[in-house]
């Protein structure tokens, strides 16, 4: 107490009141309703030092907090700060949030779709714009004082993750930089990349939510709690957290093998009684349906709820499931409260396009308290969703995981159905970080006193890998950077080839490359040391082991070589028989489940095809349909043909013959055991093997018996030091290769791309040529084919919708990866226009292979896909929504997305494009027009 100060210490008191007084910081403070963490407040003084900080804490803690007060710093200081986000829908949140407190004038919006005050002293945009300033050389960075990089921990993402690099090392060096992070693991190692490209950087790390999180999980009508009961709920301490024994002994339960009638233990049957006690434990434990979930909650005081479906159909299935149950979540006022905002948000949507969006079912769910969150909604019903949830009006909803993605939604409680997701390629399991970004929205600061994370009981769940998600709290950052095409343009016109490149050197990607060596040359050494005690225990006395052990070694790799061709033989004869079946014939299928006599209906067409990308061909030749003795169809493949095959017969198949009908199947196959059973199928004759005639086998068998060492007593003793010896070398030499490769990889992948970019005369030197100036102005995955479609003038001529339709194809990439049906196509020159651009793509493929630029590193460019060409040219030629959705099978949601994608390019291409003797930037200009109407044109600002 003050009181019980000395006067000495009073005055030191005063003196430092008065000094933060005079700071920047004090009346930044004093703007909120509530005292600063001590986290925040360290990053506070440190930008106000002059530093640059880096800052990684939980989901919820407040680290725009540190942002907010670099904006605030550029006001003081009458300087400018950009404020980046990775997703347009965060931009739009924070340009509101600053509006509100700054006011219109004072902060701007730039984003793809939207550019609203951009010469504001803030301005909120994606970090794609900031790098496209930077690389442009834009007015707007003058007086630029400050960059705040949300969400920084984005550079990991593999397709946009090089953006936040570019961005970072190409800023000024006078400009501040404030970095935003999850919590990352490895953020001392991030903030010493910073340090080395930005100077000064303080790296602040809060691992504390600032609400502490139960997690549960929930089985039939119980919750379990995942960790026994003990004081460090929020597992800020370093108290050990043991899992509940009332789950494990659940699981156990679970997981013990289900009654089978078959099943006999020691030539019994299994009790009745064991059978009906098994009965009554299961009857406790099942996966609760999705309206029971919010049932239960609401029970218990736990909504407003999110629950993450890793399926955009799953979200939409669970709102009618909750409609059907007759869940109401709301009473009437706020049912009428909810109707207001809505009418009022959508009332520049026109009333044929309402049907269309399904809005009168999204309505009724709104108005119960429920909705759905995905990217396939429309982007104004999605905003709607997140202004209600936030005012309390919708208190349950179903979202993807891209609702965990920054957009500012938390809940009281957070629910997984399933711990696996589609990545993509394959189900795979949730990572702790996706994890803890998921349930990091679970507890609202201020409102709630505990979040709650609940994850429903299914088969098979191990709780002990639950406790592994929810323990790990971190997950480390790691840098996908890649040089690009437009990247080593922009690059060359800036600086030259040799500074470029040693820019590219000082990447994340590079700096984590670097020291990852380190540890790979340490175990080079213990691998060296080992090598030599190997090299003692081979010695022998009668000669040069280590040349005998070669010899052998030679002798086994050149049998193996031998025998693999002629397994490749075997399969390449067996391939070519096949190919020379035809319907009728009657063959005998030497091996596999459906081996016997057979009669071909169909002889298959060669399964080999391409996704367009290199090194992902699948070449699995015919693939018969055939009909067995024993009445089934089936499609064989060339694993049931290890040796060739020959008719052995031929028989007609009736035109009558349906291969669906039991019947039909039941006398063609009577006719074909009358017609070919009585023939015995000749053996195949297994060829003398190549290595008894190899020369170079026999030479070597030779030069082993002829070895000193071959008479060796302890010969074998030897030989098995000398095989761990070779091991060990091996391993040593795939280290040393992993070393020299991950040395200076950015700047030899930049080498290349610069090779072929000097090849197509987009580079002479240090010197960019006019078709290198285009490219600069061309961002995006497909930068240097649309780049080359405009220098061969592909698109010109073309109507604005035909452009449209071309330009779709650069961005659009289907969300099937294996699409079977060739996809609608504008005719005429569209069409044309769209055949030359996949032509030039391949042109471009196999220069890219020549030059060892590799699509599977994320360097170079993927085939076109022309699955939105008809869509957009419908669109873009004043089609209704209707007929534009209908015909595309497309959520409204994805096509608004891909419009403004092709708005985004056809801009570009319209700045890139001749002035002169061309049509291209006039029609890309009208495209543009054509394309923004309707819901896409709808604003998603204010």
């Amino acid at each position: 107490m003050t009181e019980d100060l000395t006067p000495a210490e009073a005055y030191a008191a005063a003196l430092a009141r008065n000094a933060e007084r005079a700071t920047a910081l004090h009346p930044f403070r004093e703007m909120y309703d509530f005292d600063l963490d001590p986290f925040q407040i360290e990053a506070c003084k440190a930008l106000e030092a002059g530093k640059g900080v880096l800052v990684a804490a939980p989901t919820g803690s407040g680290k725009t907090i540190v942002g907010e007060f670099a904006v605030h710093l550029a006001l003081t200081q009458g300087r400018k700060c950009f404020y980046t986000t990775p997703i347009k829908a965060l931009s739009n949140q924070k340009y509101a949030d600053l509006v509100k407190r700054y006011g219109a004038d004072k902060v701007g919006l730039l984003t793809g779709d939207n550019s609203v005050n951009g010469d504001a002293p803030i301005v909120v945009m994606t970090t794609e714009v900031l790098r496209n300033m930077l690389y442009a050389g834009s007015q707007a960075l003058s007086g630029l004082g400050y960059v705040v990089m949300d969400e920084v921990h984005y550079l990991s993402d593999r397709f946009r993750g090089a953006v936040w690099e570019e961005v970072i090392i190409h800023l000024p060096e006078s400009v501040t930089l404030v970095s935003l992070s999850a919590t990352v693991s490895n953020a001392e190692e991030f903030g010493d990349w910073l340090d080395t490209v930005r100077g000064d950087t303080e790296v602040i790390v809060s691992e504390s939510r600032p609400v502490p999180l139960w997690q549960h999980v929930l089985a039939g009508r119980r919750m379990y709690d995942l960790f026994e009961e003990e004081t460090d709920h929020g597992g800020r301490g370093a108290s050990r957290r043991e899992v509940n024994p009332d789950l494990l002994r659940l699981a156990r339960t679970e997981n013990t093998r289900t009654y089978n009638p078959r099943d006999r233990r020691r030539g019994k049957m299994v009790r009745e009684a064991d059978r009906e006690r098994e009965r009554r434990q299961r009857s406790r434990i099942w996966t609760p349906g999705r309206p029971e979930v919010i049932d239960r909650l609401d029970a218990e005081g736990l909504l407003p709820a999110i629950t993450f479906i890793f399926s955009r159909a799953g979200c939409e299935a669970a709102v009618q499931q909750c409609l059907y149950a007759g869940l109401r979540l709301n009473d009437d006022e706020a049912r009428q409260r909810v109707r207001e905002i809505v009418e009022e948000r959508t009332s520049s949507i026109p009333a044929e396009d309402l049907h269309v969006l399904g809005y009168y079912e999204w309505l009724e769910a709104l108005e119960r308290g429920i909705a759905a969150h995905h990217a396939g909604m429309l982007p104004t019903f999605k905003e709607v969703v997140e202004e209600l949830f936030v005012r309390g009006l919708v208190k349950a909803v179903f979202a993807t995981e891209t609702l965990a993605l920054g957009i500012n939604m938390p809940a009281r409680s957070v629910v997984l159905e399933k711990l696996v997701k589609w990545n993509g390629e394959q189900h795979a399991d949730i990572t702790p970080g996706e994890y803890t970004q998921l349930t990091g929205r679970a507890g609202r600061r201020g409102i709630d006193v505990e979040g709650h994370a609940v994850v429903l009981w299914q088969r098979g769940l191990d709780p002990g890998h639950l406790a592994g998600l929810a323990g790990t709290r971190t997950y480390p950052l790691r840098s996908s950077f890649k040089p690009s095409y437009n990247m080593a343009v922009n690059l060359v016109d800036q600086f030259g080839r040799h500074r470029s490149r040693e820019l590219l050197e000082t990447s994340f990607a590079q700096f984590q490359a670097d020291r990852s060596v380190v540890g790979i040359s340490r175990q080079v050494q213990k691998n060296e040391e080992g090598l030599e005690g190997y090299r003692e225990g081979m010695t022998c006395h009668l000669g040069d082991f280590e040349e005998y052990a070669l010899l052998r070694r030679d002798l086994k790799d050149r049998e193996t070589e031998l025998a693999k061709q002629g397994a490749a033989q075997r399969r390449a004869q067996a391939a070519s028989s096949l190919e020379k079946l035809k319907p009728g014939d009657v063959i005998h299928v030497p091996t596999g489940k459906f081996a016997g006599l057979a009669l071909v209906l169909d002889p298959g067409i060669p399964a080999g095809r391409t996704n367009g990308h290199r090194g992902f061909e699948h070449h699995d030749g015919p693939r018969p349909l055939v009909l067995t003795a024993e009445r089934q169809v089936k499609r064989l493949a060339s694993i049931d043909f290890p040796v060739p095959v020959e008719a052995l017969e031929r028989m007609r198949i009736p035109k009558s013959f349906n291969p669906r009908s039991p019947q039909s199947r039941r006398d063609l196959a009577s006719a074909l055991r009358s017609k070919a059973g009585h023939i015995n199928p000749d053996r195949h004759r297994k060829n003398r093997s190549a290595a008894a005639d190899d020369r170079e086998i026999a030479r070597l068998r030779t030069a082993i018996r002829a070895h000193p060492c071959h008479g060796c007593d302890e010969r074998e003793d030897h030989a098995r030091w000398a095989e761990r010896y070779h091991r060990l070398q091996r391993d040593t030499r795939q280290l040393e290769r992993r070393i020299e490769g991950r040395t200076n990889t950015i700047a030899r992948t930049f080498d290349r791309i610069v090779a072929l970019l000097t090849e197509l005369d987009y580079l002479r030197g240090d010197e960019v040529t006019d078709n290198g100036k285009r490219l600069a102005r061309l961002y995006g995955e497909l930068d240097l084919l649309a780049s080359e479609c405009l220098r061969d003038r592909v698109w010109e001529g073309l109507t604005p919708p035909e452009l449209a339709a071309c330009v779709s194809a650069l961005v659009y990439e289907s969300r099937q990866a294996d699409d079977a049906v060739a996809p609608k196509l504008p005719t005429g020159n569209a069409k044309a226009a769209l055949g030359e651009m996949v032509r030039i793509w391949g042109r471009l493929d196999a220069l890219e292979e020549e030059f060892k630029i590799n699509q599977a590193e994320g360097v170079g460019q993927r085939e076109p896909d022309l699955g939105f060409a008809w869509a957009a040219y419908q669109w873009a030629s004043d089609k209704s929504l209707d007929e534009v959705l209908r015909e595309a099978e497309m959520p409204a949601g994805d096509f608004v997305r891909w419009c403004k994608q092709v708005i985004d390019v056809l801009g570009q291409i319209a700045a890139a494009a001749p002035k002169e003797n061309s049509t291209v930037a006039k029609n890309a200009r009208k495209a543009v027009d054509s394309l923004l109407r309707g819901v896409v044109a709808y604003s998603s600002v204010g």
